[in-house]
């Protein structure tokens, strides 16, 4: 038997994995302290999003896959604002988040987002996958934290390069 990575696409208005996303950002929070949302915020965020979803399945003898355990997601509204990014810890390195925002930049004219300020991880992924940081927002969170505002460029064909990628 073998592991596949298997991308789904979940709709706005859908809640398929919902429950499986919230487990795996909870997971994140509990052990990293980020990813600070309220469930009703989260669900209601998550159904008027369009979802990227990564599955690990198994492929057994016969060449069926399993449902699969989420091992990464986005969440991205209609202009391209990407409300949530989660990877499960022991999948990181990967390329998964680099293949979700791919994905969001191959469907979107302009991606950003909101990191918090003291999530220097997520920060640098962002950095190092191509957004910019175009300003802090103080007390952005409910909890009184600072946010970063980061926009993805395209300088250099950054665009055509995630695509690439997204395609592999």
């Amino acid at each position: 038997m073998s592991v596949d990575i298997t991308a789904r696409v979940a709709g706005p208005g859908s809640d398929v994995f919902v429950d499986a996303a919230w487990e795996l950002k909870e997971r994140i929070r509990r052990e990293e302290g980020v990813l600070k949302q309220r469930r009703s915020f989260f669900d209601d965020a998550y159904r008027r999003a369009t979802v990227d979803l990564l599955l690990a399945g198994a492929r057994g003898a016969e060449g069926t896959l399993d449902d699969g355990k989420l091992v990464a997601f986005v969440a991205t509204r209609r202009d391209g604002y990407i409300l949530f990014l989660a990877v499960d810890p022991a999948h990181r390195g990967e390329g998964f988040g680099r293949r979700l925002v791919a994905a969001v930049a191959e469907d979107h004219a302009t991606v950003s987002c909101h990191a918090r300020a003291s999530n220097e991880a997520a920060i640098a992924f962002y950095e190092h996958v191509g957004f910019a940081v175009e300003r802090r927002i103080d007390r952005y969170y409910e909890d009184g934290g600072a946010a970063y505002y980061l926009k993805l460029g395209d300088s250099g064909g950054l665009r055509r390069r995630l695509s690439e990628f997204v395609r592999r």
